[in-house]
């Protein structure tokens, strides 16, 4: 049997009719960019992250980086990130001209709460949590913090659609909630796209401004901004999806459920549930000290899987210059050595849900049989 990490085929297929309906309903309105699909979908969006605002922006890196922007954090300023995420967290502070400050993660995979405030300095502006793999950080904790030191709080929900803390879902906590609907996210689109919630009508409107090139009025540009628009196509085919996601949601769930009593095997560290937190498992992702030795093994049985990540950001080649690999940081780096994602995606067969549990439990460590 041949298992994929993620067939977004069966995702069109589960809802074909209603993506077909929706894009042809965009295709023959005439109107591709900035329409009634996005406000619709904004408002939509909005309604189910229970923010006051939604602003769809081409890609999660741009709800980031924009974010960043309109927070005015730039040269000389300090934001706390994880470091243990992917690149695009870091990208968003150093596009602006400020510095990351990198702090380890917990055993949940997310940014330690407990660690954030021996972080701050007198140039820091903001943290930057982010919900990795679905699983929604401490932010009661983060908030404290935050609060108490007077710093902005921008979130990363690229992999948390959905999922809450408490009661509250992820990207309502801070100042402003980034997120990503690449293909193969929980909420994913058919193309490039993202989009950023908040409360604050203030934010909301200068968001708008800087996705289209600084104006309200065309020709009229008050400030400097960029192209990011979410255009008509993707607004309306993520409108279809919105209205799944609770049970696309469920379905990975369920998958999640059946993994974690299905599987066991000594040399397999399973996720764990930090209790409060909610995960959409976006990844599912295990642990195992000789990663690629099992990453291998899977392969030979048709198991395809990934690692996220392989190289934690401060040790990218991109900031080789900057001296980030200086820093001690050995828990992220450990995770970057032993992290891998099993399949999960919708639409996934009980069949190959089994094949795979059965498939990690046949695995004998890194002196298994060739075979």
């Amino acid at each position: 049997m041949k298992i994929d990490l993620a067939v977004l085929g069966r995702q069109y297929e589960l809802h074909a009719a209603e993506y077909e309906a929706a894009a042809l309903r965009a295709l023959r309105s005439g109107w591709y960019i900035m329409g009634p699909e996005l406000e619709a979908f904004e408002q939509e969006f909005a309604a189910y992250t229970g923010a006051a605002y939604a602003v769809g922006l081409n890609s999660g890196l741009d709800a980031l980086i924009l974010s960043v922007r309109v927070l005015g954090i730039g040269a000389g300023d300090e934001v706390i990130v994880p470091a243990n995420t992917y690149i695009a967290t870091v990208l968003a502070v150093t596009e602006n001209g400020a510095k990351p400050v990198f702090v380890e993660p917990d055993e949940y995979y997310n940014l330690d709460a407990a660690r954030v405030e021996a972080a701050v300095t007198e140039r820091t502006r903001a943290i930057m949590p982010v919900h990795l793999y679905g699983q929604a950080v401490d932010m009661p904790h983060v908030m404290e913090i935050a609060d108490r030191c007077r710093l902005a709080v921008i979130e990363d929900c690229a992999q948390s659609h959905g999922a809450h803390f408490g009661g509250t879902m992820t990207g309502r906590f801070g100042n402003v909630g980034c997120f990503s609907f690449y293909p193969t996210k929980n909420l994913g689109a058919f193309g490039d796209a993202g989009a950023i919630v908040t409360d604050d009508a203030v934010l909301a409107e200068k968001m708008r401004m800087l996705r289209n090139y600084g104006s309200k009025e065309k020709y009229h540009n008050e400030i400097c901004g960029v192209n990011s628009r979410l255009d008509e196509v993707q607004a309306a085919l993520l409108r279809v999806k919105l209205r799944h996601l609770p049970e696309l949601t469920a379905e990975r769930k369920e998958i999640a459920a059946h993994y974690l009593a299905g599987i066991q095997n000594e040399h397999i560290l399973l996720p764990s549930l930090r209790a409060g937190a909610e995960h959409v498992y976006h990844q599912f992702v295990v642990r195992t000290a000789a990663r690629d030795h099992f990453k291998a093994y899977l392969a030979a049985r048709g198991i395809e899987t990934v690692i996220h990540y392989p190289i934690p950001p401060h040790l990218a080649e991109c900031y080789a210059a900057f001296g980030y690999g200086r820093v001690s940081l050995p828990v992220a780096e450990q995770y970057a050595d032993e992290v891998l994602s099993l399949p999960m995606f919708n639409g996934m067969r009980d069949d190959e849900i089994a094949y795979v549990i059965e498939t990690v439990n046949a695995y004998t460590g890194r002196c298994a049989a060739h075979g």
